[in-house]
């Protein structure tokens, strides 16, 4: 599953985490760009995060910028399943 078109999902509200996704060309791979006021603390936590939706969907060639605002794991991947569902445009 490989995005179609740019889409995003979730807030700059506290708590909360802004997923922007982009279609790159075949074969790019993954270029995961994060934002977030807890990166040394969870930067780490939260790309693993990321990683396992992208790796759950099966989506291997991607653009995705994060801006964080102290989101849970939960709500992280969340935002990126989202993101990515809009972005493939599936329900």
């Amino acid at each position: 599953m490989e995005p179609k078109v740019s889409a995003q999902a979730g807030t700059l509200e506290s708590s909360d985490v802004l997923v922007l996704v982009e279609p790159v060309a075949a074969g790019s791979g993954r270029r995961i760009e994060l934002e977030s006021n807890v990166m040394t603390q969870y930067g780490r936590r939260i790309q693993e995060q990321v990683i396992l939706m992208l790796d759950r969907l099966s989506v291997s060639d991607i653009r995705i910028l994060l801006k964080d605002k102290g989101a849970l794991d939960a709500t992280v991947r969340a935002r990126v399943e989202t993101a990515i569902r809009r972005s493939i445009q599936q329900p």
